[in-house]
């Protein structure tokens, strides 16, 4: 493109009245350069320009040429394809980051984003008009309050089996300190983020989640027994709800997703940037999602979390009188039979004498399921030997069979007791006093009549 052709703009084009009018002894280059906006000396050069190469010299010495620092053609394909076969589903944002990590291909995200949706890629997760919210404060330290949920998803994308990602994030910081896959939302699945997140960082003041039953009884209200009062329980623990109060932790449900919006945030990113990463890593199967979530949230954490306002933690260190194996599990009490044996769902356990008790016979014991799926007795705090049973114990019968006269069922009586048989004189009676009955209503209607 010659200077010739060059398509000025309307504030060129303003430029060139002004010094035209200067040229032509009209305006004084003082006055113009007030009109222009720019100093004396600077008018006078742009009078020099224009009385030697007119109207074509006002325009930027660049126009029409290419960029210095634009992007090779051959880059841009080679992006175009990347984005189209290994990333396919990456958001822009997510695509820059994986571009620069895996590639060495450092762009920002607005360049990135102007060459995919040249190529026809818009990004899969366009981003959408926010409506106005009031904004709640974050806590201020963190450690105060860690907002956790399940989140149900086709997160295998049908490779595998539907899975249910439980984890927790910290108000204050935005931080994951733990997250699992599991089969379906269960107690199990936040006894490990529980546990995970006291052994790397402590025991936190608050969690915030939904009114799901895993947690508390409040949706389903039932009258408390004499136990339960006895005890001081204001209302029916669950297994988790035992464990937050065994650690002290408050426990603060939420009357609407909204209320916890920063955990259903972390869930919207998540189902964009970690389905991505276990299609790139072709994850078909709970441990291989597992283990690419492992590798992830460290990763996650680095580039998301934000610093809180307070320094320092408010998580408080695992006491040394608590077994944390112990609490996070599930825990029944039961009472021990009379041949020192109790139940866990289908299996019995054998309770064996030690030099504490000689028998546990009516007494009260822990039965606990760990989460690596051991089981353990205790009582009052103590440990109890046992062995698990082969059967369930049943009484025997009360005729063996035998080859020589075997047992054989019997036919059913077709024999009907008569009406007057003892076994129906209820009935008879009953049937008397129906007729009686009739018959005394016949007489007062035949009487009215």
């Amino acid at each position: 493109m010659t200077r010739e052709t060059i398509t000025l703009t309307q504030a060129e084009q303003q430029r060139v009245i002004v010094l035209t009018a200067v040229r032509e002894r009209h305006v004084g280059a003082a006055r113009a350069a007030t009109l222009l906006g720019v100093s004396l000396r600077h008018c006078r050069r742009l009078l020099a320009a224009f009385r030697r190469d007119g109207p074509a010299a006002l325009a930027h010495g660049n126009r029409g040429r290419p960029a210095p620092n634009r992007v090779p053609k051959s880059l841009e394909r080679r992006i175009v394809r990347l984005a189209r076969t290994t990333y396919a589903g990456f958001n822009h944002q997510h695509l820059t980051e994986k571009l620069a990590e895996a590639h060495r291909i450092v762009l920002s995200r607005p360049t990135v984003h102007r060459i995919l949706l040249a190529a026809g890629l818009p990004s899969p997760r366009p981003r959408r008009r926010r409506r106005f919210r009031r904004r709640r404060d974050r806590m201020p330290q963190t450690g105060l309050l860690l907002q956790w949920d399940g989140s149900h998803h086709d997160w295998l994308e049908g490779r595998g089996p539907r899975l249910v990602l439980q984890g927790a994030i910290d108000d204050a910081t935005n931080e994951v300190p733990a997250a699992i896959f599991r089969a379906q939302e269960d107690a199990s699945g936040y006894f490990v983020v529980l546990r995970e997140t006291i052994r790397t960082r402590g025991i936190p003041v608050a969690l915030y989640g939904d009114r799901h039953g895993i947690v508390t009884n409040d949706a389903r209200p039932r009258p408390l027994t004499v136990d339960e009062q006895l005890r001081g329980h204001s209302r029916p623990l669950t297994q988790v709800g035992r464990a937050l109060r065994e650690l002290g932790i408050a426990w603060i449900p939420a009357h609407s997703p909204q209320a916890k919006g920063r955990v259903e945030r972390l869930w919207g990113t998540f189902q964009d940037r970690l389905v991505s990463e276990l299609r790139l890593a072709r994850a078909r199967t709970l441990e291989e999602a597992n283990a690419v979530l492992q590798s992830f949230l460290p990763r996650y954490n680095a580039r998301f979390t934000r610093p809180a306002a307070q320094p320092g933690s408010a998580y408080r260190p695992l006491p040394s009188a608590l077994n944390l194996d112990d609490i996070c599990c599930i825990a029944h009490e039961r009472t021990v039979a009379n041949d020192n044996t109790v139940t866990l769902g289908p299996q019995h356990l054998q309770l064996l004498p030690d030099a504490q008790r000689a028998s546990y016979t009516k007494a009260r014991v822990i039965v606990r399921r760990h989460l690596d799926g051991r089981l353990s007795v205790s009582q009052n705090g103590r440990r109890v030997a046992f062995r698990i049973l082969a059967a369930a114990p049943h009484p025997a019968p009360t005729q063996k069979p035998n080859a020589q006269h075997p047992v054989r069922p019997r036919a059913p009586s077709t024999w009907k007791p008569p009406r007057d048989h003892p076994w129906k004189k209820t009935y008879a009676q009953e049937l008397r006093r129906k007729q009686l009955r009739m018959a005394r209503v016949t007489f007062s209607l035949n009487t009215l009549g």
